[in-house]
């Protein structure tokens, strides 16, 4: 099938994450996003005043995450810190879950936190994204954090922080497609470096990548287009993003 350039742009949310980068970095974070016209900028929450308007009057969205990397704050935490993303403009959130709730098998916990932060972002025309962190799960685990994100009123699920022990795989995110229902939508994150890592996420049915490697995929992505050998297929089978922060 035939695919574009713009169409590889809108699946990815631009990373700047890192815990080092400086004002500098996310400026160029920014006209990244922004040369490349992808769908997100996806910063720390500190950085979105300065995100939202270096980003105002594009296509390019102000994304945040919460709870970010290990999801253990209390939730109140988590709502306060979505409130005051979304009042710096932001209208995008990709939540951590409580890792350790889940695994302890506390599902209403799980599931609230999620709807207290789904309800928030919807107050405010913002969608919500719930990261799993898929390395620390099993597969029961992966569909069940599914389909309590579904039930909460979450808009995506998302495989990892790419801060985990692994990212994302192409075996996770189809779980994850099969989980939930079309109204939701997933994300794929984590170690995603190539172009080819993109289009197998995309075929396995992620609306979204997380990637700091835009300008290598959106690169290659023009070169197959000039030599017309850009489809929606890999060149070669993909099925580990492999480890690493994004």
């Amino acid at each position: 099938m035939s695919i574009t350039l713009y169409d590889i742009a809108k699946t990815l949310d631009h990373s700047t994450l890192q815990p080092f980068l400086t004002e500098d970095d996310i400026r160029k974070g920014c006209d990244i996003a922004l040369q490349y016209d992808t769908a997100t900028v996806c910063a720390r929450p500190g950085d979105m005043p300065l995100v939202v308007k270096l980003l105002s009057g594009s296509g390019v969205k102000p994304c945040t995450v919460i709870g970010f990397p290990h999801g253990a704050h209390h939730a109140s935490v988590k709502v306060f810190e979505a409130e005051k993303a979304l009042d710096d403009g932001c209208v995008e959130l990709d939540m951590v879950l409580n890792i350790g709730r889940l695994l302890h098998g506390d599902s209403a916990y799980v599931q609230d936190e999620i709807a207290q932060l789904a309800q928030k972002a919807h107050s405010r025309d913002a969608i919500l994204k719930v990261i799993l962190e898929t390395c620390y799960l099993n597969d029961e685990q992966k569909n069940l954090a599914c389909r309590l994100s579904e039930a909460a009123g979450a808009d995506f699920v998302k495989t990892s922080t790419g801060y985990g022990s692994a990212g994302a795989t192409v075996a996770d995110v189809k779980l994850m497609r099969a989980a939930v229902s079309d109204k939701v939508r997933v994300k794929a994150s984590g170690g995603i470096r190539t172009l080819d890592m993109v289009l197998a996420c995309r075929n396995a049915g992620a609306s979204r990548c997380g990637v700091s490697a835009t300008v290598k995929i959106m690169e290659e992505a023009k070169k197959r287009l000039e030599e017309g050998t850009l489809t929606d297929q890999p060149l070669s089978p993909v099925e580990n993003a492999g480890n690493g922060a994004y």
